[in-house]
């Protein structure tokens, strides 16, 4: 297999594995990585203030070596400071003012643009958070392969993949587990493709057939179709396949699916200009704790 796509396998499960973790981290970048060469528009995410303040003030962004910055966003009643060299560059918010400051409780981005390598690996951005009390600076970098979960500070991170590899970030995956004689079963999941896009396919060993399916209320029934054209996925917006709605049929099973297992799949996309990229998984059967698979009646 090639390393670098087993890279990319391995880094996509461990999203779905601790996918939770992520969120905890509190100034990160959207999931679901970067092309190599492409531009890309880095949204930071600021989930809080620091420990113990009412409001964030200032934002730092320490641009690593081979991203190449071109411009960043302005923000209403925020200085904007911007150092371009290539590797140790910075780009700066800082409110002008108390009332400009954001929240506590309210989350916002803040985007700059820029160019990513030309060859795969992972970037680390290290973001200073400053706040009417104290300061925070998410920097810590884990060990070559290694996962975030554990640290205290992380640094935001943004994968960039090989031409071919989907940028979509794959989260809460799961397949319903199947009972022997049983011939079709579901796979639901979260997908955010920060670019936009749509999920074209879906392909797996499990099973004959795999299809992207709808079911919605017709009068008083559920009925279940297929969606022929795929299904879009809006610039930055998270879409979930649930059941009762968006989901993935496998049909014509090859063998019962027990709860604990995993099933490989593959996903296919297509953006607007008509790229065709995939991303290999493998999802845990078995629906994660809290989740409800709500059982309906449905016609194709």
């Amino acid at each position: 297999m090639n390393p670098l796509h087993f890279q990319r396998k391995a880094a996509a499960a461990a999203a779905l594995l601790v996918g939770a973790a992520a969120a905890c981290a509190h100034v990160t970048l959207p999931g679901g990585g970067a092309t190599v060469g492409s531009d890309y528009n880095a949204a930071f995410r600021v989930g809080h203030a620091c420990e113990g303040a009412k409001a964030t003030t200032g934002l730092a962004v320490r641009l690593p070596k081979g991203f190449i910055l071109s411009d960043a966003q302005a923000r209403k009643g925020w200085k904007l400071d911007v150092q371009k060299n290539t590797g140790d560059g910075e780009v700066r918010w800082t409110a002008e003012n108390p009332q400009a400051a954001l929240p506590a409780g309210e989350r916002a981005e803040f985007v700059l643009r820029g160019k990513v390598p030309s060859t795969p690996g992972t970037l680390w951005f290290k973001v200073q958070q400053t706040c009417d009390v104290g300061s925070v600076d998410w920097a810590e970098v884990p060990a070559s392969g290694a996962s975030t979960a554990g640290l205290k500070s992380p640094a935001a991170r943004l994968d960039v993949v090989a031409q071919g590899v989907a940028t979509v970030d794959v989260r809460d995956a799961w397949v319903r587990p199947s009972v022997p004689g049983q011939s079709g079963t579901g796979a639901f999941m979260k997908l955010t493709a920060p670019a936009g896009g749509r999920l074209v396919g879906i392909s797996t060993p499990a099973a004959g057939v795999a299809e992207i399916h709808e079911m919605k209320m017709e009068g008083d029934t559920m009925r279940m179709r297929e969606l022929p054209r795929g299904l879009e996925l809006p610039p930055g917006q998270t879409v979930e396949l649930k059941p009762g709605g968006y989901h993935v049929m496998m049909m014509d099973l090859k063998q019962a699916l027990a709860k604990g297992a995993t099933v490989p799949v593959t996903l296919k996309f297509e953006d607007a200009k008509g790229q065709k990229t995939s991303l290999e998984l493998k999802l845990p059967v078995g629906a994660p704790a809290g989740t409800a698979a709500p059982a309906h009646q449905h016609k194709h």
